[in-house]
Order: structure tokens, then sequence, then C-alpha cells
């Protein structure tokens, strides 16, 4: 299969558990090499590069479950990601503390924090490194309404401003209203893509994308 991650548009994957998302997701970070195809960025083939070479190219990405250092605080956190990208700008973790509403939490250890506070600490070390290319995995899983606006808000105005986003969800009112583009897995293949309402209205299996327990895999 190919997929496209273009640059200022947001590009969805969803489908039912076993669909193979979180396989494809762990290929594009380097975090598993794909049997077979091949991983650009660009012009540039970075299938045989592991995951921290990728993001000195400009590539972030978020877990489905956080993944932090509980006993740094959460400025320390994000800072990691400035410090794992070369070519992060100048006081980005300043900056990504404020645009995900942490800063007046900065000098909290991270640990024992509400799931909400650690997506977007995880979000916010990701765009420390000012990365253009962002791969999300489960974005919105834990947080409330207010978060999730907050969330989408966010996402459109990274794409406006150039970055190429990936966002696996199983939130598919968010899908709806923020992807450009979605794709839908079964058995490991894109059996289906396009414009968001008409894909995951009329795609058979489309809608088990959304279990009751909020998450897909």
């Amino acid at each position: 299969m190919t997929l496209s991650v273009p640059r200022g548009r947001v590009t969805a994957i969803v489908g039912p558990n076993g669909a193979g998302k979180s396989t494809l997701f762990h290929c594009l970070a380097g975090t598993l090499r794909p049997d077979t195809g091949r991983v650009t960025l660009g012009a540039r083939d970075i299938t045989r590069l592991p995951a921290h070479a990728r993001t000195r190219l400009g590539m972030a990405r978020t877990f489905q479950q956080p993944a932090l250092f509980p006993s740094l605080t959460i400025a320390e956190n994000v800072r990691v990601g400035a410090e794992q990208n070369p070519g992060a700008v100048p006081r980005a973790t300043p900056l990504a503390l404020r645009l995900l509403d942490l800063t007046h939490l900065r000098t909290r250890p991270a640990t024992g924090l509400p799931t909400g506070t650690l997506r977007r600490t995880e979000l916010a070390r990701a765009l420390a490194g000012t990365p253009h290319t962002l791969l999300l995995d489960e974005p919105a899983a834990g947080l409330d309404d207010a978060e999730t606006a907050a969330l989408a808000t966010l996402l459109r105005a990274l794409a406006a401003d150039g970055v190429a986003l990936l966002v696996v969800e199983h939130d598919l009112d968010l899908v709806a209203d923020l992807a450009d583009t979605v794709h839908v897995m079964a058995a490991g293949r894109i059996v289906a893509s396009g414009p968001p309402h008409h894909v995951l209205e009329t795609t058979p299996g489309a809608r088990e994308a959304a279990p009751e327990t909020g998450h897909v895999e």
C-alpha cells in the first residue's frame, strides 16, 4: 500500500482492533523496520534509519500511552524534545509549554498528573523539536471536551504553518472535524481513502474504530 502525508494537511488513519495501525506507525517512526517497501521523508529514503535519526531530520511522534520521564519535571521532559533535534528553534521549550498551556505546571514532576496533562506534555515535547512531520498516536485519548477542542485548534494551526500531520485516532467526531484525508485500515491494508465525511459514512467497518473502551489497540 502507499500512504502519503503531505505538509500543511491533516491525514488520519482509522480502523478496528488488529487492523495494523500501530504497526504502520512504528514503521514510519523507526521503532520497527518493514519487511518490504520503503519509508521516505521528502525525497530521502529513511527506511533503515533508526528513530533518533528520523527525529534529527524533523520527524516527531507521540505514543498511545504517554511515554514521559516520571522523575523529570514537565519543563525538563519538554526540553528533551528540543535537545533531540539540533535544528530546533531557540526558545522552543517555553514556546511549546505556552502552546499546550503548561507554563504554570513547568516545575511539576511528570508523575501522578491527569492523563490529559501527560498527553499535552508529550505533545509539547514533540513540538519542542520543531518538527515538520508529526505522528500522533491517539492524541485525544483521555482528554475532556475542552482539551479536545483546544487540541483540534492547535493541530489546525500547525497544519496551516506547513507541518505534515498523521493522526491515528479513535474519536471519529474529531477525525471528521479535523482531517483533510482519512484512510481506513483493515487486515494490514488501506481499504478506503478520501474526505472524512464520505469515507466514514460509506466504508463498512469504519465506525468500528471507536470501541467503548476508548482505545483502538
